[in-house]
């Protein structure tokens, strides 16, 4: 059975969300999209809430948010008590995020990497496990709750 993936962007990461719904559904994931469709100027927050909620809810196991620098996503799904939102660049940091903070969405800067290094990360990211250990010890101090 293939995970289910949330995704959202803003307009600056409508064209990487596009070809990273391609991308996934390729590799046999099923996407849930929670837009943009167009690239007409969103408020990130409306998007990435969504995303949040549904892998908070467990309605999708990870999810992918996409924006220009991927600070609004991150700090926008990181208000919810359930969410590890991991601001990756490369795919080294997309795999600590998973081994290392049970990250649970990956956050892509679109203005900063190429669609290519893009597919790498979410796919190191989606493909990496938490490695639990002296690791869960520190992740069960991270909520607020």
């Amino acid at each position: 059975m293939s995970k289910k993936i949330a995704i959202g962007s803003d307009h600056a990461g409508v064209e990487y969300k596009a070809a990273l719904i391609t991308f996934l559904n390729e590799l046999g994931y099923t996407v849930q999209d929670f837009g943009p469709a167009t690239a007409d100027s969103v408020d990130y927050p409306d998007f990435a809430h969504p995303v949040a909620s549904s892998v908070e809810n467990k309605e999708n196991e990870l999810g992918i948010l996409i924006c220009g620098s991927a600070n609004g996503v991150a700090i926008t799904a990181n208000k919810h008590q359930g969410i590890r939102a991991a601001i990756c660049w490369l795919e080294e940091i997309s795999a600590l995020a998973r081994q290392h903070n049970d990250a649970n969405i990956v956050c892509i800067p679109a203005r900063f990497i190429d669609l290519d290094l893009t597919k790498r990360i979410v796919r190191t990211f989606l493909t990496t496990e938490f490695e639990g250990g002296r690791h869960a010890n520190r992740v069960n101090k991270i909520s607020c709750a």
